[in-house]
C-alpha cells in the first residue's frame, strides 16, 4: 500500500528497484516503456472503444505534453465501467499494475525539480522504523505481489497473528501471488483478508468492486477472514498518460464529493456483494487533501497509514468520519514483511471484528453519544462487534459506549457504576444491556444507570448496588426508592433463602421474597428486631406476608407472617405473637383492642404437662393439651389462681373464661380442680371440687 504522505511523516526509500524505477516515471514518456511481469490474471472484457476521453489511437505524450494535459483536463467524472482494447488492456496490467506495486512500495517523492528535470528524494532518518512495534493491540502484516516467497511461519513465530493480502488494482491488474499469500497466511493459522487499490477515476466502484470480488476480494463469516479493504489513497501515477488514459493528479482530477460517492458506491457493492462494508485503508493527509471533512464513512473501519520518527504509540490524527483506527500501518520497512500494522484492540476483538461486521446503526449511535459525551476522552479502540445479541463496543479513556439495537448506545463511564456492571458480567450478565446514560442528581448526591433488566444505583454511603427487574426492585419502587423509607441498597439481591427465598439490604431494611408471599419490605426497627430474634424466614414466623402497619390504638404497630405476625407498641415493645390457639384467642379477644391489650412477652411453653402462656399488658393467656387456650385477665380471680400456685397448684389450668353478672357485682371462672367466685361485697374464694 501506498505510505503516509504526511511531510513530517515521510518514510526513506528502500534502493531496491529505485532508481530504474525513478527513471522510468519521470524520465520517460509514460510507463509503457517498463518492463514488468506480466499479469496473470484475466484482462478485462474486450471492447472495441477505448475510454471516450482518453482515445487510444493518441500516442503518449512526453513529459512535457502530460503536464500540459494535466492543466487543460477538467475534473472528469468516474466512467461507468471503460473497457480498453484487449492490447490496450493487456499493456495496462502490464505497465500499470506492477508499477503500482513498485510505486506504493516507495516512499513520496518531494515534488521539486531541479534543472535535470529529476525529482530528488526527500531525506529523513527513521532509525526505528524495521526493529520497533507498538506496545498494544495484535501484531499483524500487509503484503502484495512485490513480496515473493513470504516464510510465514517466520512471521508467525515473529508474532504476527493477521495478514491483508492485495487481490487487485482498478479493473485491469490482479496479483499474481494472492492465491499463495493467501493460503499460506492462513496455513499458520492467521487470520487474513484481501485488499483493492482503487483507481477511481477508471472506472465506477461498483465495476472495481465487482472486479475485486471476482478476483479474491471476497469476506464469509468463518471468523478467520477479515473485511475486505478499500485501499483509497494518493494517486501513484499522478501526472502520467499511460496509452492515452490521463490519471491525473494526486486527488485523481476529482472532487471531494465525487471521490465520496466513488467510495459509497464501492462500499454498497460490496456490502450486497459480501454482506460486509469494506475497511477503508488511507492517511489522513491525502484524505483530508482530497476528501476533505467527509463524514459520511463512520460505518467503515478505518486503516491508517502513519509511521512515528520514533518510538510511540500515537498513530496521530485520523480524519473526520473517525474517532480512532481499527488498524495502523506503522511501518513499511519491518519488524514484519511487507508493511507491519497492528490491531486496535484484543485477540478476542479481532476474531469478533472478522467474524461480525459493525452495523452501520452502531456507528452512527456510537458516533453520537461520543459527540454528547466529552467527559470519556479519546477512543482508544475501534469498534468492536460480536458480544451478546450482536451487541458493538468502543473503548474510551475513561469508558465505553455500549451498543445493541434493543438497547441502543449508551455510555458506561469509568468509575463505581461500570465496576458493578463488570462484576454482574456486562453485558452476557443479568442486567445485560444499558438502557440509559448514567444519572446524577439523587437523593445525597446519588447516581444511577439503567439496563435492560435492571439498574445500578450509586451513593457515597452505599456504593454501586446492583437492583434487577423482578418483584424486590418493584417492592423497592413501591417504597419510593432511594428517596422512600428503605433508602439506598446497600447488596446485589441473594437469593437461596429457605423455600427459594430472595432478600436485598437496604440503609434502612431489608426486602423479602418467597413464591409463596411475594415480596414484603421489612424496615429496619423493632418489628424486624423481633424477627431476627426469631430466625427470620427460618425461624417460626416465616416470611413476611404483608408490610408494617401502623395505626393501631395508642400508635401500636404489626407486621403479619406466614405463621403470626409481631405486634409493636410504645409501651410494650415489639412481641411476636405466633399462629395458634393463643393468638386465636388473644383475636377472639379483640386483639390489642380488647380486654387484655398488647402482647408483653413471647409465648412460652414448658408449664405442667406441657402448657404455654403469654403475657399482655392486662393479663394473660393459658394453654393446655387438655384445656385449650383460656383467657386469665387481671383482676381478684387471676390474683387467687396466682396465690393458689397457678396451673401448679390445687386448680389446675382455666377450662374456661371469667364470666361475670349484668351488674359486674360478680364473678366466676372454672379450673380443672375446682372454681374461683368473685363479688363485690366478699371478693375472691376458691372453691375445690
Amino acid at each position: 500500500m501506498k505510505r503516509n504522505l504526511s511531510q513530517s511523516r515521510r518514510p526513506a526509500l528502500k534502493f531496491f528497484g529505485l532508481l530504474a524505477l525513478v527513471g522510468s516515471l519521470l524520465a520517460g514518456p509514460g510507463l509503457s516503456g517498463v518492463a514488468f511481469a506480466t499479469d496473470s490474471s484475466p484482462s478485462p472484457s474486450p471492447s472495441a472503444t477505448a475510454p471516450t476521453s482518453q482515445p487510444a489511437a493518441t500516442p503518449p505524450p512526453t513529459t512535457a505534453q502530460a503536464t500540459a494535459t494535466a492543466t487543460a483536463t477538467t475534473t472528469p467524472k468516474p466512467s461507468a465501467a471503460p473497457s480498453p482494447s484487449p492490447s490496450a488492456s493487456q499493456t495496462m496490467a502490464e505497465a500499470v499494475g506492477k508499477g503500482a506495486e513498485m510505486g506504493q512500495r516507495s516512499a513520496r517523492v518531494t515534488a521539486s525539480a531541479n534543472t535535470t528535470g529529476v525529482k530528488r528524494l526527500s531525506a529523513e532518518s527513521l532509525t526505528t522504523q524495521g526493529t520497533w512495534m507498538p506496545t498494544f493491540g495484535v501484531q499483524g502484516l500487509d503484503v502484495s505481489a512485490y513480496q515473493t516467497n513470504v516464510d510465514w511461519q517466520q512471521q508467525w513465530n515473529m508474532g504476527a497473528r493477521f495478514a491483508y493480502v492485495k487481490a487487485s488494482e482498478g479493473n485491469y491488474f490482479t496479483n499474481d501471488q494472492f492465491s499463495s499469500q493467501y493460503q499460506g497466511s492462513r496455513n499458520v493459522g492467521m487470520i487474513r483478508g484481501a485488499y483493492h487499490f482503487a483507481i477511481p477515476n477508471w472506472s465506477s466502484g461498483a465495476d472495481q468492486a465487482r472486479y475485486f470480488v471476482q478476483n479474491g476480494g471476497g469476506w464469509t463469516a468463518d471468523g478467520y477472514t477479515m473485511p475486505p479493504v478499500l485501499d483509497f489513497e494518493f494517486n501513484p501515477y499522478e501526472g502520467r498518460t499511460i496509452n492515452g488514459f490521463y490519471f491525473g493528479n494526486t486527488c485523481y482530477n476529482m472532487s471531494a464529493d465525487q471521490l465520496s460517492s466513488w467510495v459509497q458506491d464501492f462500499g454498497n457493492t460490496m456490502l450486497s456483494l459480501t454482506g460486509r462494508l469494506p475497511s477503508i485503508y488511507t492517511n489522513t493527509s491525502w484524505w483530508n487533501q482530497c476528501l476533505g471533512n467527509q463524514t459520511a464513512f463512520s460505518d467503515y473501519p478505518l486503516w491508517v497509514a502513519a509511521y512515528p520518527g520514533s518510538p510511540s504509540n500515537d498513530a496521530g490524527a485520523v480524519p473526520a468520519s473517525w474517532g480512532t483506527y481499527s488498524i495502523w500501518q506503522y511501518s513499511s520497512t519491518g519488524p514484519f514483511a511487507g508493511d507491519s500494522n497492528v490491531w486496535n484492540g484484543d485477540y478476542a476483538g479481532l476474531q469478533a471484528f472478522a467474524a461480525a461486521g459493525v452495523p452501520a446503526a452502531a456507528n452512527q449511535a456510537i458516533s453520537n453519544v461520543q459527540m454528547q459525551t466529552p467527559g470519556l476522552g479519546s477512543p482508544t479502540s475501534s469498534i468492536i462487534c460480536g458480544l451478546r445479541d450482536g451487541g458493538c463496543y468502543q473503548n474510551f479513556a475513561s469508558g465505553a459506549i455500549v451498543w445493541s439495537s434493543a438497547a441502543g448506545a449508551h455510555a458506561s463511564p469509568n468509575g463505581s457504576i461500570r465496576d458493578a456492571w463488570q462484576a454482574s458480567g456486562f453485558e452476557g450478565g443479568v442486567l445485560g444491556y444499558p438502557t440509559s446514560d448514567q444519572t446524577c442528581g439523587l437523593k445525597n448526591g446519588g447516581c444511577f444507570q439503567n439496563f435492560q433488566n435492571g439498574a445500578i444505583i450509586w451513593s457515597t454511603a452505599t456504593g454501586a448496588q446492583v437492583s434487577t427487574n423482578g418483584p424486590v426492585r418493584d417492592a423497592w419502587q413501591a417504597s419510593g426508592f432511594e428517596g422512600g423509607t428503605l433508602g439506598y441498597p446497600t447488596s446485589s439481591q441473594i437469593c437461596g433463602l429457605k423455600d427459594g427465598g430472595c432478600y436485598q439490604n437496604f440503609q434502612n431494611g431489608a426486602i423479602i421474597w418467597s413464591t409463596a408471599t411475594g415480596a414484603q419490605v421489612s424496615p429496619n426497627g423493632p418489628v424486624r428486631d423481633a424477627w431476627q430474634a426469631s430466625g427470620f424466614e427460618g425461624g417460626a414466623l416465616g416470611y413476611p406476608t404483608g408490610p408494617v402497619t401502623c395505626g393501631l390504638k395508642n400508635g401500636g404497630c404489626y407486621q403479619n407472617f406466614q405463621n403470626g405476625a409481631i405486634i409493636w407498641s410504645t409501651a410494650t415493645g415489639a412481641q411476636v405473637s405466633p399462629n395458634g390457639p393463643i393468638r386465636d384467642a388473644w383475636r377472639i379477644s379483640g386483639f390489642e383492642g380488647g380486654a387484655l391489650g398488647y402482647p408483653t412477652g413471647p409465648v412460652t411453653c414448658g408449664l405442667k404437662n406441657g402448657g404455654c402462656y403469654q403475657n399482655f399488658q392486662n393479663g394473660a393467656i393459658i394453654w393446655s393439651a387438655a384445656t385449650g387456650a383460656q383467657v386469665s385477665p387481671n383482676g381478684p380471680i387471676r390474683d387467687a389462681w396466682r396465690i393458689s400456685g397457678f396451673e401448679g397448684g390445687p386448680l389446675g389450668y382455666p377450662t374456661g373464661p371469667v364470666t361475670c353478672s349484668a351488674d359486674g357485682q360478680s364473678c366466676t371462672q372454672f379450673f380443672q380442680g375446682g372454681r374461683i367466685d368473685w363479688t363485690a361485697t366478699a371478693g375472691a374464694k376458691i372453691t375445690r371440687q
